[in-house]
């Protein structure tokens, strides 16, 4: 995994132009540099963001449904409780950003790399990921019910309580993955790679969904005999 890049390290860094105005509905920003803005509200729904960077800029609430965001670099973004269903993202890079009670349902990701981002309460529900990296990321109460997901892989990242019900997985590479707290949809695993321990971690939850009980043979032959002692005290 190489290092996120840097602003100047993008090969239009040398064309980008200070952000100035609002940002509207079907809006084309092509090399814009969004430099700490605050977007409150915002209706900026299918617009087109081309070769542009976002440096800790916020977003709260809002309307981006059907943007497009074709090689951007985000850092230290903050995007909170807005609506970006049906977006589509080609060759990004996000760091250090926060995505918290996002909608992104029905957004398509391809050659996007998450480094050191925290996902909290984001629906990616039919999402369909390709070729997308989660680099020492957190994802914490992520819905992936029905996504596809393909060449996807999670080195140093933690899952905690993601559902993938319904989800369809090629070459999804979980192994590096510090944590794998999948709380739905554990037959989404069948096309995953994941390790020995992880399966032995994992093992209780897909017993449980199979229904199969697990119990000691010891437990068993204990029962019986306290129900007899039981019965002897009357």
């Amino acid at each position: 995994m190489s290092s996120p890049r840097q602003l100047a390290d993008l090969p239009y860094a040398s064309h980008l132009r200070p952000f100035d105005g609002s940002l509207t509905v079907d809006g084309d920003y092509d090399t814009v540099h969004f430099d700490g803005g605050q977007f409150e509200g915002a209706d900026a729904g299918q617009a087109r963001f081309l070769e542009s960077a976002f440096s800790a800029v916020a977003f709260t609430g809002g309307r981006y449904r059907g943007a497009r965001f074709n090689d951007v670099w985000l850092d230290g973004v903050r995007w909170v409780g807005s609506d970006v269903a049906d977006s589509d993202w080609l060759d990004g890079e996000l760091i250090g950003c926060v995505l918290a009670g996002l909608e992104m349902f029905g957004t398509v990701m391809n050659r996007v790399t998450f480094h050191r981002c925290k996902f909290e309460s984001v629906n990616l529900r039919t999402a369909e990921l390709r070729e997308v990296t989660f680099a020492d990321c957190l994802l914490r109460d992520t819905d992936l019910g029905g996504a596809k997901l393909t060449d996807v892989a999670f080195p140093g990242s933690t899952l905690d309580g993601v559902r993938c019900g319904n989800a369809r997985m090629t070459r999804v590479d979980l192994r590096d993955a510090t944590r794998l707290d999948i709380t739905e949809g554990f037959d989404a695993l069948r096309g995953a790679t994941i390790t020995g321990g992880q399966l032995l971690e994992l093992a209780p939850q897909f017993a449980q969904a199979i229904g199969v009980t697990v119990q000691e043979r010891g437990d068993a032959l204990r029962a019986p005999r306290t129900a007899r002692r039981k019965r002897q005290g009357r």
